[in-house]
Protein backbone atom coordinates (compact mmCIF):
# COMPACT_ATOMS: atom_id res chain seq x y z
CA UNK A 1 0.00 0.00 0.00
CA UNK A 2 2.65 2.26 0.57
CA UNK A 3 4.63 1.52 -2.82
CA UNK A 4 1.67 2.44 -4.34
CA UNK A 5 0.74 6.36 -2.70
CA UNK A 6 4.62 6.84 -3.05
CA UNK A 7 4.64 5.94 -6.88
CA UNK A 8 1.39 8.18 -6.67
CA UNK A 9 3.34 11.18 -5.39
CA UNK A 10 6.48 10.54 -7.42
CA UNK A 11 4.10 10.17 -11.00
CA UNK A 12 2.37 13.64 -9.73
CA UNK A 13 5.46 15.18 -9.18
CA UNK A 14 7.00 13.97 -12.36
CA UNK A 15 3.65 14.79 -15.15
CA UNK A 16 3.61 18.31 -13.04
CA UNK A 17 7.24 18.92 -13.41
CA UNK A 18 7.30 17.95 -17.38
CA UNK A 19 4.03 20.35 -17.97
CA UNK A 20 5.37 23.03 -16.11
CA UNK A 21 6.86 26.45 -18.34
CA UNK A 22 10.56 27.04 -18.99
CA UNK A 23 10.29 29.59 -16.37
CA UNK A 24 8.95 27.53 -13.66
CA UNK A 25 11.58 25.21 -14.37
CA UNK A 26 14.34 27.81 -13.46
CA UNK A 27 12.48 28.06 -10.27
CA UNK A 28 12.63 24.35 -9.50
CA UNK A 29 16.46 24.86 -9.82
CA UNK A 30 17.49 28.14 -8.72
CA UNK A 31 19.59 29.28 -5.98
CA UNK A 32 19.70 27.71 -2.89
CA UNK A 33 19.56 31.18 -1.16
CA UNK A 34 16.66 32.09 -2.75
CA UNK A 35 14.91 28.99 -2.22
CA UNK A 36 15.89 28.89 1.74
CA UNK A 37 14.34 32.74 1.60
CA UNK A 38 11.13 31.89 1.39
CA UNK A 39 11.17 28.84 4.54
CA UNK A 40 14.27 30.46 6.53
CA UNK A 41 13.46 34.41 6.68
CA UNK A 42 14.94 34.69 9.91
CA UNK A 43 18.12 32.95 8.89
CA UNK A 44 21.46 35.41 9.88
CA UNK A 45 23.35 33.76 7.28
CA UNK A 46 23.98 36.17 4.51
CA UNK A 47 23.00 35.98 0.69
CA UNK A 48 26.76 35.53 -0.63
CA UNK A 49 27.64 32.94 2.20
CA UNK A 50 24.22 30.55 0.90
CA UNK A 51 25.08 31.48 -2.63
CA UNK A 52 28.64 29.94 -1.90
CA UNK A 53 26.69 26.94 -0.12
CA UNK A 54 24.19 26.18 -2.73
CA UNK A 55 27.30 26.19 -5.69
CA UNK A 56 28.13 22.91 -4.02
CA UNK A 57 24.73 21.41 -4.39
CA UNK A 58 24.12 22.88 -8.02
CA UNK A 59 24.77 21.23 -11.65
CA UNK A 60 27.81 22.75 -13.68
CA UNK A 61 26.47 24.97 -16.61
CA UNK A 62 26.11 22.83 -19.87
CA UNK A 63 24.88 20.10 -17.98
CA UNK A 64 21.41 18.90 -16.91
CA UNK A 65 19.75 19.89 -13.96
CA UNK A 66 19.62 17.12 -11.25
CA UNK A 67 19.63 19.32 -8.04
CA UNK A 68 16.48 18.95 -5.86
CA UNK A 69 14.94 21.98 -4.93
CA UNK A 70 13.06 22.81 -1.89
CA UNK A 71 9.72 22.72 -4.47
CA UNK A 72 10.86 19.13 -5.48
CA UNK A 73 10.66 17.74 -1.96
CA UNK A 74 7.56 19.23 -1.30
CA UNK A 75 5.88 17.49 -3.93
CA UNK A 76 7.43 14.30 -2.87
CA UNK A 77 5.72 14.82 0.56
CA UNK A 78 8.56 16.26 2.59
CA UNK A 79 7.47 18.88 5.28
CA UNK A 80 9.32 22.75 5.41
CA UNK A 81 11.48 21.58 8.01
CA UNK A 82 12.24 17.96 6.36
CA UNK A 83 13.01 19.61 3.37
CA UNK A 84 15.27 21.59 4.80
CA UNK A 85 16.91 19.43 7.27
CA UNK A 86 17.57 17.30 3.78
CA UNK A 87 19.75 19.88 2.50
CA UNK A 88 21.72 20.20 5.63
CA UNK A 89 22.15 16.36 5.60
CA UNK A 90 23.44 16.28 1.66
CA UNK A 91 25.32 19.40 2.41
CA UNK A 92 27.50 17.35 4.80
CA UNK A 93 28.53 14.24 2.17
CA UNK A 94 31.33 15.92 0.64
CA UNK A 95 31.54 13.56 -2.40
CA UNK A 96 30.62 15.49 -5.89
CA UNK A 97 28.39 12.60 -6.47
CA UNK A 98 25.58 13.25 -4.03
CA UNK A 99 24.00 15.77 -5.49
CA UNK A 100 24.14 13.77 -8.49
CA UNK A 101 22.53 10.83 -7.18
CA UNK A 102 20.40 12.48 -4.98
CA UNK A 103 17.25 12.66 -6.62
CA UNK A 104 17.63 9.20 -7.84
CA UNK A 105 18.19 7.72 -4.42
CA UNK A 106 14.96 9.43 -3.11
CA UNK A 107 13.14 8.03 -5.60
CA UNK A 108 14.21 4.81 -5.08
CA UNK A 109 13.94 4.74 -1.33
CA UNK A 110 10.02 6.56 -1.65
CA UNK A 111 9.29 3.92 -4.19
CA UNK A 112 10.04 0.85 -2.16
CA UNK A 113 7.39 2.48 0.37
CA UNK A 114 9.32 4.11 2.72
CA UNK A 115 7.70 7.46 4.28
CA UNK A 116 9.47 10.90 3.68
CA UNK A 117 9.95 11.04 7.52
CA UNK A 118 11.66 7.36 7.53
CA UNK A 119 13.89 7.97 4.46
CA UNK A 120 15.30 11.42 6.25
CA UNK A 121 16.06 9.74 9.30
CA UNK A 122 17.86 6.73 6.94
CA UNK A 123 19.97 9.20 5.30
CA UNK A 124 20.79 10.73 8.56
CA UNK A 125 22.01 7.70 9.75
CA UNK A 126 23.60 6.81 6.27
CA UNK A 127 24.61 9.16 4.06
CA UNK A 128 26.25 7.12 2.09
CA UNK A 129 23.22 6.30 0.25
CA UNK A 130 23.05 9.65 -1.39
CA UNK A 131 26.59 8.34 -3.48
CA UNK A 132 24.89 5.22 -4.46
CA UNK A 133 23.74 5.06 -8.37
CA UNK A 134 19.84 4.45 -8.85
CA UNK A 135 21.30 0.83 -11.17
CA UNK A 136 22.92 -0.28 -7.94
CA UNK A 137 19.89 1.01 -5.48
CA UNK A 138 17.47 -1.09 -7.87
CA UNK A 139 19.95 -4.28 -7.94
CA UNK A 140 20.14 -4.14 -3.97
CA UNK A 141 16.52 -3.99 -3.47
CA UNK A 142 16.30 -6.74 -6.00
CA UNK A 143 18.60 -8.82 -4.55
CA UNK A 144 17.48 -8.60 -1.01
CA UNK A 145 13.39 -9.78 -2.59
CA UNK A 146 15.01 -12.61 -3.66
CA UNK A 147 16.99 -14.21 -0.93
CA UNK A 148 12.54 -13.92 0.33
CA UNK A 149 12.62 -10.55 2.04
CA UNK A 150 8.95 -9.58 1.60
CA UNK A 151 7.17 -6.75 1.61
CA UNK A 152 7.17 -5.05 4.74
CA UNK A 153 10.36 -7.11 6.44
CA UNK A 154 12.48 -5.01 3.24
CA UNK A 155 11.19 -1.79 4.48
CA UNK A 156 11.92 -2.18 8.50
CA UNK A 157 15.29 -4.07 7.37
CA UNK A 158 16.33 -1.10 5.41
CA UNK A 159 14.94 1.38 7.78
CA UNK A 160 16.95 -0.74 10.83
CA UNK A 161 20.05 -1.42 9.08
CA UNK A 162 20.49 1.33 6.00
CA UNK A 163 24.26 0.69 5.46
CA UNK A 164 22.86 -2.22 3.81
CA UNK A 165 21.78 -0.75 1.08
CA UNK A 166 26.00 0.28 0.07
CA UNK A 167 26.55 -3.73 0.22
CA UNK A 168 27.50 -4.53 -3.53
CA UNK A 169 25.42 -7.67 -4.83
CA UNK A 170 28.06 -9.60 -4.93
CA UNK A 171 29.36 -9.29 -1.45
CA UNK A 172 26.00 -9.76 0.27
CA UNK A 173 25.75 -13.34 -2.47
CA UNK A 174 29.33 -14.33 -1.04
CA UNK A 175 27.90 -14.27 2.81
CA UNK A 176 24.66 -16.35 2.16
CA UNK A 177 27.41 -19.05 0.30
CA UNK A 178 29.01 -19.02 2.88
CA UNK A 179 26.02 -19.53 5.10
CA UNK A 180 24.69 -22.18 3.08
CA UNK A 181 27.94 -24.35 2.51
CA UNK A 182 30.07 -23.47 5.45
CA UNK A 183 27.49 -23.42 8.23
CA UNK A 184 24.51 -25.70 6.21
CA UNK A 185 21.74 -23.37 6.92
CA UNK A 186 18.14 -23.78 4.81
CA UNK A 187 17.34 -20.82 2.55
CA UNK A 188 14.35 -19.60 4.95
CA UNK A 189 17.47 -19.58 7.94
CA UNK A 190 19.42 -17.68 5.62
CA UNK A 191 16.60 -15.29 5.35
CA UNK A 192 15.88 -15.03 8.71
CA UNK A 193 19.44 -14.04 9.71
CA UNK A 194 20.02 -11.83 7.14
CA UNK A 195 16.62 -9.92 8.56
CA UNK A 196 17.36 -9.97 12.18
CA UNK A 197 21.40 -9.52 11.98
CA UNK A 198 21.88 -7.35 8.50
CA UNK A 199 25.48 -6.53 9.90
CA UNK A 200 26.89 -9.79 8.91
CA UNK A 201 27.32 -8.97 5.33
CA UNK A 202 30.24 -6.64 5.97
CA UNK A 203 31.44 -8.89 8.74
CA UNK A 204 34.82 -11.24 7.94
CA UNK A 205 34.07 -14.35 6.97
CA UNK A 206 36.74 -15.88 8.81
CA UNK A 207 35.93 -14.80 12.10
CA UNK A 208 32.29 -15.96 11.38
CA UNK A 209 32.86 -19.15 10.41
CA UNK A 210 35.07 -19.05 14.00
CA UNK A 211 32.28 -18.02 15.74
CA UNK A 212 29.82 -20.43 14.22
CA UNK A 213 31.86 -23.45 14.94
CA UNK A 214 32.62 -22.37 18.65
CA UNK A 215 29.15 -22.28 19.41
CA UNK A 216 28.05 -25.60 17.21
CA UNK A 217 31.02 -27.99 18.62
CA UNK A 218 32.38 -26.31 21.49
CA UNK A 219 28.76 -25.29 22.99
CA UNK A 220 26.78 -28.08 21.13
CA UNK A 221 24.29 -26.08 19.90
CA UNK A 222 22.42 -27.00 16.53
CA UNK A 223 21.31 -24.16 13.65
CA UNK A 224 18.17 -23.67 14.27
CA UNK A 225 18.57 -22.50 17.95
CA UNK A 226 21.41 -19.95 16.23
CA UNK A 227 18.73 -18.28 14.14
CA UNK A 228 16.60 -18.37 17.09
CA UNK A 229 19.02 -16.74 19.38
CA UNK A 230 19.79 -14.04 16.69
CA UNK A 231 23.41 -15.05 17.39
CA UNK A 232 25.30 -13.05 14.66
CA UNK A 233 24.13 -9.89 16.63
CA UNK A 234 26.70 -10.97 19.23
CA UNK A 235 30.45 -10.95 19.10
CA UNK A 236 32.82 -13.52 19.90
CA UNK A 237 34.32 -12.13 23.14
CA UNK A 238 30.55 -11.59 24.46
CA UNK A 239 29.52 -15.65 23.29
CA UNK A 240 32.63 -16.72 24.82
CA UNK A 241 31.89 -14.60 28.49
CA UNK A 242 28.61 -15.68 28.61
CA UNK A 243 29.91 -19.00 27.97
CA UNK A 244 32.86 -20.08 29.75
CA UNK A 245 31.47 -18.48 33.06
CA UNK A 246 28.54 -20.32 32.62
CA UNK A 247 30.95 -23.61 31.88
CA UNK A 248 33.50 -22.22 35.01
CA UNK A 249 30.72 -22.50 37.30
CA UNK A 250 29.28 -25.81 36.47
CA UNK A 251 26.47 -24.73 34.20
CA UNK A 252 27.38 -25.82 31.05
CA UNK A 253 28.93 -28.60 29.31
CA UNK A 254 30.29 -29.29 25.98
CA UNK A 255 27.73 -32.62 24.63
CA UNK A 256 29.58 -35.73 24.30
CA UNK A 257 29.75 -37.27 20.46
CA UNK A 258 26.50 -38.48 20.54
CA UNK A 259 25.32 -35.01 21.61
CA UNK A 260 24.93 -36.16 25.82
CA UNK A 261 25.69 -34.08 28.68
CA UNK A 262 25.61 -34.82 32.75
CA UNK A 263 23.30 -31.64 33.33
CA UNK A 264 21.16 -30.04 31.16
CA UNK A 265 22.23 -26.95 29.60
CA UNK A 266 20.59 -23.50 29.27
CA UNK A 267 18.88 -22.88 26.16
CA UNK A 268 21.57 -20.26 23.64
CA UNK A 269 18.67 -18.03 23.78
CA UNK A 270 18.38 -17.58 27.55
CA UNK A 271 22.39 -16.94 27.71
CA UNK A 272 22.97 -14.29 25.08
CA UNK A 273 19.43 -12.66 23.88
CA UNK A 274 18.83 -11.05 27.83
CA UNK A 275 20.60 -7.98 29.47
CA UNK A 276 23.52 -9.06 31.72
CA UNK A 277 21.39 -8.67 35.35
CA UNK A 278 19.05 -11.25 33.90
CA UNK A 279 21.65 -13.17 32.79
CA UNK A 280 23.53 -13.14 36.17
CA UNK A 281 20.37 -13.68 38.22
CA UNK A 282 18.86 -16.34 36.25
CA UNK A 283 21.35 -17.93 34.43
CA UNK A 284 24.65 -17.74 36.32
CA UNK A 285 23.69 -16.86 39.45
CA UNK A 286 26.29 -14.94 40.28
CA UNK A 287 26.75 -11.27 41.14
CA UNK A 288 28.31 -8.43 38.64
CA UNK A 289 31.11 -7.82 40.97
CA UNK A 290 32.44 -11.73 39.88
CA UNK A 291 31.04 -11.23 36.13
CA UNK A 292 33.81 -8.30 35.83
CA UNK A 293 36.17 -10.11 37.52
CA UNK A 294 35.80 -13.21 35.87
CA UNK A 295 36.11 -10.97 32.19
CA UNK A 296 39.32 -9.54 33.25
CA UNK A 297 40.60 -12.81 33.73
CA UNK A 298 39.79 -14.33 30.91
CA UNK A 299 41.25 -11.36 29.09
CA UNK A 300 44.31 -12.10 30.02
CA UNK A 301 44.23 -15.75 29.51
CA UNK A 302 43.07 -15.16 25.86
CA UNK A 303 46.31 -12.56 25.32
CA UNK A 304 48.55 -15.41 26.81
CA UNK A 305 47.21 -17.50 24.40
CA UNK A 306 47.35 -15.61 21.80
CA UNK A 307 51.31 -15.12 22.07
CA UNK A 308 51.78 -18.83 22.95
CA UNK A 309 50.16 -19.44 19.46
CA UNK A 310 52.38 -16.82 17.79
CA UNK A 311 55.28 -18.32 19.18
CA UNK A 312 54.29 -21.59 18.18
CA UNK A 313 53.94 -20.61 14.43
CA UNK A 314 56.87 -18.54 14.47
CA UNK A 315 59.27 -21.91 15.42
CA UNK A 316 57.28 -23.90 13.05
CA UNK A 317 58.57 -21.76 10.04
CA UNK A 318 62.07 -22.02 11.23
CA UNK A 319 62.09 -25.36 11.60
CA UNK A 320 60.26 -25.28 7.88
CA UNK A 321 63.29 -23.37 6.85
CA UNK A 322 65.94 -25.29 7.96
CA UNK A 323 64.03 -28.52 6.60
CA UNK A 324 64.00 -27.28 2.77
CA UNK A 325 68.10 -25.69 3.16
CA UNK A 326 68.58 -29.27 3.50
CA UNK A 327 66.26 -30.80 1.25
CA UNK A 328 68.20 -28.39 -1.36
CA UNK A 329 71.82 -29.34 0.19
CA UNK A 330 70.82 -32.82 -0.12
CA UNK A 331 68.43 -32.54 -3.32
CA UNK A 332 72.05 -31.17 -4.79
CA UNK A 333 74.08 -34.12 -3.38
CA UNK A 334 71.50 -36.70 -4.73
CA UNK A 335 70.93 -35.00 -8.26
CA UNK A 336 74.78 -35.22 -8.51
CA UNK A 337 75.25 -38.82 -7.61
CA UNK A 338 72.74 -39.59 -9.90
CA UNK A 339 73.77 -38.03 -13.28
CA UNK A 340 77.40 -39.40 -12.51
CA UNK A 341 75.38 -43.25 -12.08
CA UNK A 342 74.12 -42.13 -15.96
Amino acid sequence: MGTRVAARQLLRWTVRKASSSSSAFRSLFQPRYIRCSLLCSSTSQSPLQSAQRSHELSPPPGEPATELSLHSLLDMGFTDTQAQQMYDTLSKVTQRSAAKHALSTLTALLVLGLNPSTVLKLLEKCPELYTVKESQLQQRIGNLRKLGLGEGSLQRLVAYYPPLLTVPVKTVKHVVVFLREKCLFTIQQVTDILRDSPAIVVENLDHLEYKFQYVYFRMGVKQAEMVKSRLFRFTLDEVRHRHCFLERRGLYQTPDKKGQTTIINPKLDSVLSVDQDTFLAHVAMASSEEYDVFKRLMAREWQEEELRRGSIEADGDDDVEEEDEEDEETGGKSGYRKRRKK
